[in-house]
C-alpha cells in the first residue's frame, strides 16, 4: 500500500479561513453566466469528477485563488499537509478577437448600456460567437488543468472545487469572467464609453440634415449618455398608431420574465463622466458617487 493511498483514504484536512462556497446544497452559481461555465465544463464528460470537488468547496478546502488573464492559480488543502497548487488556463483572447468583439458590443446601443451599468446581458455569449471567439472554452483542448496531486484523472476533487469557487467569483463580478479571457472591466468599458463618445458614423451635419435637424444642433456623439440611445431606432409613430397603447407582450408572458436586475446609483457616471470640475478640492466624480448611493439607500429616512 503506497503512502499517497493512506492520505488520499483519510479525507482532507480541516481548515479555517479557507474560501466556502457561499451554496449550502444542491447546484453551484446563482447567476446565468456561471451555471453556463460549469454547464459546459460538464459538457466535457465533468460532471461525475466535477461532483467530487463540491463538498471541498462548500467545505473551504480552498485557501488561495487568483485570477489573471488567461490563468487561474489556486491552493487547495487536501489529505496531505501540504496544500496541492492547482492551475486552470484557458486562451486569451488577442488584441484584434478583442476589438471585434467591442465593435460587435458598442455597435449594440442596448448591450453597451446594460455593460456600462455593470449588468452582463445574455446575449453576450451570441456577441462573442458571431466573432468567432467563443466566450467560454470551445472544447476541452481549449481547457488546461492541472494539480499536483497523486490523482491522475482530470479534474480531480482539488481541480474541481476550484471550478466551484471560480464559478462563485463569476456571481459576485461578471467580469471576471471576461477578465480570464484578458480584458479586465476597466479596459473593456473604458473602450465602450470611447465608442459612445464617437458615436455613429452619421453625426455630423449631414446626418443632421437628413434628421431634420439644424446643424446648430450638437451631434450626440458629443454626449456619451446620449449616444448610448442614439442607434435605438424605431418605425415612425404615424406607422404604429393603431398598436401605440399595445403591451406587445400578454400579462402571462411579461409575469415570466426575469426580474431586471436593479441600476446601479451611479449609473450616470459610468455612462458619461462628469466636467473635471472641483468642488472644495475634491473632484465631482468622488462627490456625485456617495450622494447618488445615499439618494437611493434602502430603509426610511432619519430624522
Amino acid at each position: 500500500m503506497s503512502p499517497w493511498f493512506d492520505y488520499s483514504s483519510s479525507g482532507p484536512i480541516s481548515v479555517e479561513g479557507g474560501i466556502k462556497a457561499k451554496s449550502k446544497r444542491g447546484a453551484i452559481g446563482e447567476q446565468w453566466w456561471s451555471r453556463r461555465f460549469i454547464a459546459v465544463l460538464e459538457s466535457y464528460g465533468m460532471s461525475g469528477r466535477l461532483q467530487r470537488g463540491r463538498s471541498y468547496a462548500r467545505r473551504g478546502q480552498v485557501l488561495e485563488f487568483s485570477l489573471a488573464a488567461g490563468k487561474v492559480s489556486a491552493r487547495v488543502q487536501g489529505s496531505r499537509p501540504q496544500p496541492y497548487r492547482v492551475t486552470i488556463t484557458v486562451p486569451s483572447l488577442t488584441g484584434a478577437q478583442w476589438r471585434e468583439v467591442e465593435s460587435r458590443l458598442s455597435a449594440q446601443a442596448l448591450f453597451r448600456a446594460r455593460l456600462l451599468a455593470g449588468e452582463m446581458p445574455a446575449e453576450i455569449e451570441q456577441v462573442f460567437a458571431e466573432a468567432g471567439t467563443p466566450l467560454f472554452p470551445a472544447s476541452r483542448r481549449d481547457l488546461t488543468m492541472d494539480c499536483n496531486c497523486p490523482d491522475w484523472e482530470v479534474p480531480c476533487k482539488h481541480l474541481a472545487a476550484v471550478c466551484y469557487v471560480l464559478a462563485e467569483a463569476f456571481d459576485e463580478d461578471p467580469f471576471a469572467m471576461l477578465a480570464l479571457r484578458g480584458r479586465t472591466r476597466e479596459e473593456l468599458l473604458a473602450a465602450l464609453r470611447g465608442a459612445a463618445a464617437r458615436g455613429p458614423a452619421a453625426g455630423g451635419a449631414v446626418g443632421r440634415a437628413t434628421a431634420g435637424l439644424p446643424p446648430s444642433v450638437p451631434p450626440a456623439r458629443e454626449s456619451p449618455a446620449m449616444a448610448v440611445l442614439a442607434d435605438v431606432t424605431g418605425p415612425p409613430l404615424e406607422q404604429c398608431l393603431a398598436d401605440f397603447w399595445s403591451p406587445g407582450l400578454s400579462q402571462a408572458r411579461l409575469r415570466a420574465l426575469p426580474t431586471s436586475p436593479a441600476a446601479p446609483p451611479d449609473l450616470l457616471l459610468r455612462l458619461s463622466d462628469p466636467p473635471a470640475v472641483e468642488v472644495r478640492g475634491q473632484q465631482l466624480r468622488d462627490l456625485l458617487g456617495p450622494a447618488y448611493a445615499a439618494l437611493t439607500a434602502d430603509g426610511e429616512p432619519t430624522g
